[in-house]
C-alpha cells in the first residue's frame, strides 16, 4: 500500500440484490485492492440467497457479518464502521460498481483540506463540460451541501463523533441528507469529485414500490421538519452578471441559501462562466426556461419555488411580470437596486 494512502476500510451495507451486490464486492476487490485494508459486509438479514451468495465468497479482505434481524441502511452503515479502526471509511450502496481505484484522488483531497469530512465520487452523471463550470476547491473537489449516501469516504472519527446516521430515518433515505446538515452546523465541508465516478443502480435493492414511496415521504417529511430552510428553491433573474460582479452582500445572500440546504436557480443572459457548488444551477434567460421553474413541484413541495431574487440588468416588463406572479403564487419577490451594484 502507497504511504500516501492511509489505512482505509470499506463497508457495504446489504439488503438482497445477489447478483448487484457480488458486482460490487468483486468491483472493490479488483480495483480498490491495493488501497484497502478489510471491507466489512453488513447482511441486514437478507433472503437465503443473498446469504448463501455471500458465504460462498473467498476474498480474504471480507468480513461478513450476518445480521440477526432487517435494521435499515443506517443502522446497518453505524454498526459495521464500529468495527472498524481504520483512519478513513469508504462506504458503498451494494448496488454500485467500482471501475477504477479513485481512491487516490479523494485521499489528496482530503489531505489537502482539513476542514473535508466527506467526500463522493460522482455518479458518471457530470459531463466534463458541465463539470468545467463549477469552482474547484483545494484538492480539486466540487463542494455540496447535500450530502448523498451513494458512495463516499469519510473521515471515520469525525462519522463517529457526529453519532453517524440518525436511527429515526429507519430502513433509509433522507439519513444521508440529515448527516450533511449536521456536518454543516459543525463547520466541516462536504465534496464530489468530478474525476472520480462510480455506476450505481439507484433503489435497486428497495425498488419502487408502494413501500418505497411511503418511506421516502416519511423521511422527506421528517428532514424538512428539522431544516425547514432546506425547502428553498430561490429563483434568481439577473442581467449579464457573474459571481465575481456581485457585491458581497448578495453573494453572502446567495450562499446563505445553499448552505441551509436550498437550491439556487440563476437565469442569466449567457450561461455563467462559473458555479459555487452543486446546488447553484444556470440556464439561459428565456420565457420557456423560466415557465418551467416557476411551474415545477406540483407533485413535490419542497421542489416548488419559494423565492424570487431579480437582480439589476432585468427588462421593465420582465420585472413587473415576476411581481404579478410572485403576488399571485404567494411567492416572496425580492429587488436589487442597481445603485447596491
Amino acid at each position: 500500500m502507497s504511504a500516501a494512502v492511509p489505512i482505509i476500510d470499506v463497508v457495504i451495507p446489504v439488503y438482497n440484490a445477489p447478483e448487484l451486490t457480488k458486482r460490487c464486492i468483486d468491483s472493490v476487490v479488483t480495483y480498490l485492492g491495493p488501497s484497502i485494508r478489510t471491507v466489512h459486509i453488513q447482511d441486514d438479514a437478507s433472503d437465503a440467497e443473498t446469504r448463501t451468495m455471500l458465504d460462498c465468497l473467498t476474498y480474504p479482505q471480507l468480513n461478513i457479518f450476518h445480521a440477526p434481524e432487517n435494521r435499515g441502511y443506517g443502522k446497518s452503515v453505524n454498526d459495521a464502521v464500529a468495527r472498524s479502526d481504520a483512519e478513513l471509511v469508504l462506504v458503498l450502496n451494494s448496488d454500485s460498481e467500482v471501475c477504477d481505484n479513485f481512491l487516490p484522488m479523494l485521499c489528496g483531497a482530503l489531505a489537502a483540506d482539513s476542514k473535508l469530512a466527506v467526500i463522493s465520487p460522482t455518479e458518471g452523471d457530470i459531463p466534463q463540460a458541465k463539470a468545467g463550470r463549477y469552482m474547484r476547491q483545494l484538492g480539486g473537489y466540487i463542494a455540496t451541501y447535500r450530502f448523498r449516501g451513494y458512495a463516499f469516504l469519510i473521515r471515520r472519527a469525525v462519522f463517529e463523533a457526529m453519532g453517524g446516521f440518525d436511527a429515526q430515518f429507519g430502513r433509509g433515505y433522507y439519513e444521508d441528507t440529515d448527516l450533511g446538515r449536521r456536518l454543516d452546523r459543525q463547520g466541516w465541508r462536504m465534496g464530489v469529485h468530478p474525476d472520480a465516478a462510480v455506476r450505481h443502480e439507484t433503489g435497486a435493492s428497495f425498488g419502487r414500490g408502494k413501500s418505497y414511496r411511503e418511506l421516502v415521504r416519511k423521511n422527506r417529511s421528517l428532514y424538512f421538519s428539522r431544516y425547514p430552510l432546506a425547502r428553498q428553491n430561490v429563483l434568481v433573474v439577473s442581467g449579464a452578471y457573474a459571481l465575481t460582479d456581485l457585491p458581497v452582500a448578495v453573494v453572502d445572500s446567495i450562499e446563505r441559501v445553499m448552505q441551509q440546504g436550498g437550491r439556487l436557480h440563476w437565469l442569466t443572459p449567457e450561461l455563467l462562466p462559473q458555479l459555487s457548488c452543486l446546488q447553484m444551477h444556470n440556464g439561459a434567460i428565456g420565457l420557456g426556461a423560466m415557465l418551467k421553474l416557476l411551474l415545477r413541484g406540483r407533485s413535490r413541495e419542497d421542489k416548488r419555488i419559494t423565492d424570487v431574487w431579480v437582480l439589476p440588468g432585468v427588462a421593465g416588463w420582465l420585472r413587473a411580470a415576476l411581481r404579478v406572479w410572485g403576488f399571485a403564487c404567494g411567492l416572496r419577490v425580492r429587488e436589487w437596486e442597481a445603485a447596491a451594484f
